[in-house]
């Protein structure tokens, strides 16, 4: 449990709805056809009932408007979704061990996670059920969520998310975006990422929920899917995606219907990439900042501009070894290992992770800027720069790069890296490859990263 609500905005504790607004509204095109409020709320009670008396859930739907129903569901139940950094069989079940009493539920005739004892999978019916009721209101404190940091520092860290926190950031993220779209119209979302990923939760399960606004049943991943997707929507569209999704619809030159609007997150948004995506489908791409121990806590226009916009009530404080997060949803500070610089009292930059930072012969330079300058070599469709492990020379640990250059070779990135990079943190090694090892939010393991280039040995 997290503090009382103090937000005079929301109702007191025990009381917030579960879904808000006209019971006509649109929530969701899911199967091709409108879905209301009232008819999604018969799902979520239906589906409540078939769910075990207790437990934590791992919500394993594909279908958005299915885990959107599931999602509730349980938290009706008074339960708990987990939300696992990944949905690898291996993360799924490391995650449900430090939760033994948890469950799966999803679609699939077996466990999507592998074996698991009986008893601990719901398969939901092809047909949902539907049950008549109240209006469904859940507690505030009531912890619905639990996600889980991607572990790429040490193990996966839970995060508690009570139903006060999500109807606060919420909130944030509608005064965020809202000027997107006219005033007293209804956005209408597709997104890219999936609904277990804090990002894709935020954006897709709780906006359709608390924000009024109705989204598209689909994770679409192809550029020809998404303008189909889109397509499908009636009114005022906006993309919910990421870097790597955005920078492969660009490339593919397709036709999108006309957009409100472009949102970003999970990845730094070059801003040649933003510009581009502005140009090309004429609309703003916005990029949000945030994280799973925070939710989002900025914004701003990348194509435009390097400051990001804190959200109301936000603010950080500076650390050598990161920053302390203070914001509405959050039950105390939070602290971050990016380094910020502040701008008065609602915008900074970002200056990296103190692990990015690369010091060699008294020279300082960051991962993030060396990966930023492979990007912008002509011919790179992907790539990353690392530091390795292990130590070279002078007990330096040496870089290495990792890209997607069909046209290139070793020797032409390396030439037009030498023009803009310092000879010292030229990458020693350079591997390409025909894709690099993204997870479906578009991140890169580190673990993965590595097994690539050791191949290369």
């Amino acid at each position: 449990m997290s503090a009382v609500i103090d937000d005079p905005t929301l109702p007191a504790a025990g009381g917030l709805p579960l879904a808000s607004g006209d019971p006509a509204r649109l929530l969701a095109l899911a199967g091709g056809r409108p879905v209301r409020l009232h008819e999604f709320l018969g799902h979520v009670r239906g589906v409540a009932a078939l769910l075990p008396e207790a437990g934590h859930a791992v919500n394993l739907c594909e279908d958005r408007y299915r885990f959107l129903v599931v999602f509730c569901a349980v938290a009706l139940r008074g339960q708990t979704t987990l939300m696992p950094p990944s949905r690898t069989p291996a993360t799924i079940q490391q995650v449900r061990q430090r939760y033994p009493h948890s469950y799966c539920i999803g679609d699939d005739s077996v466990c999507g996670c592998g074996p698991v004892p009986a008893g601990h999978y719901v398969q939901l019916p092809g047909v949902l059920p539907s049950s008549e009721g109240p209006a469904p209101l859940i507690d505030g404190d009531a912890v619905v969520a639990i996600g889980f940091t991607s572990g790429s520092t040490g193990e996966p860290a839970a995060n508690a998310k009570t139903w006060g926190s999500f109807a606060r950031s919420s909130a944030q993220n509608m005064a965020a975006l809202d000027d997107l779209w006219p005033a007293a119209t209804q956005p209408q979302l597709v997104a890219t990422v999936p609904p277990q990923h804090m990002y894709g939760m935020e954006m897709s399960v709780l906006l359709p929920l608390l924000g009024g606004v109705a989204v598209h049943a689909g994770r679409p991943f192809f550029p020809a899917d998404i303008a189909a997707a889109l397509r499908e929507l009636p009114g005022e569209r906006v993309l919910v995606t990421t870097p790597v999704h955005l920078r492969s619809l660009v490339a593919s030159g397709a036709e999108l219907p006309p957009l409100r609007g472009i949102v970003s997150a999970t990845a730094p948004m070059p801003p040649e990439l933003a510009a581009q995506a502005e140009a090309l489908f004429n609309t703003e791409v916005r990029e949000l900042f945030g994280s799973t121990e925070t939710c989002i806590i900025a914004r701003r226009r990348t194509a435009r501009e390097q400051v990001w916009t804190l959200l109301p009530g936000v603010s950080l404080q500076p650390r050598p070894d990161g920053t302390v997060v203070h914001a509405p949803q959050l039950p105390g500070p939070v602290v971050l290992a990016d380094l910020v610089e502040l701008h008065g009292t609602d915008r900074f930059s970002l200056r990296g992770r103190r692990a990015d930072l690369l010091e060699v012969a008294g020279k300082r330079a960051s991962l993030g800027e060396l990966t930023r300058q492979l990007l912008a070599i002509p011919g790179v469709e992907d790539g990353v720069v690392v530091q390795l492990d292990e130590e070279g020379a002078g007990g330096v640990r040496r870089i290495a790069a990792v890209a997607v250059a069909p046209t290139l070779g070793e020797r032409a990135i390396l030439d037009a890296l030498r023009r803009v990079v310092d000879p010292v943190f030229l990458p020693r090694r350079l591997r390409l490859v025909p894709a690099l090892p993204r997870n479906e939010t578009g991140k890169l393991p580190r673990s993965a990263l590595l097994q690539l280039l050791a191949a290369a040995d």
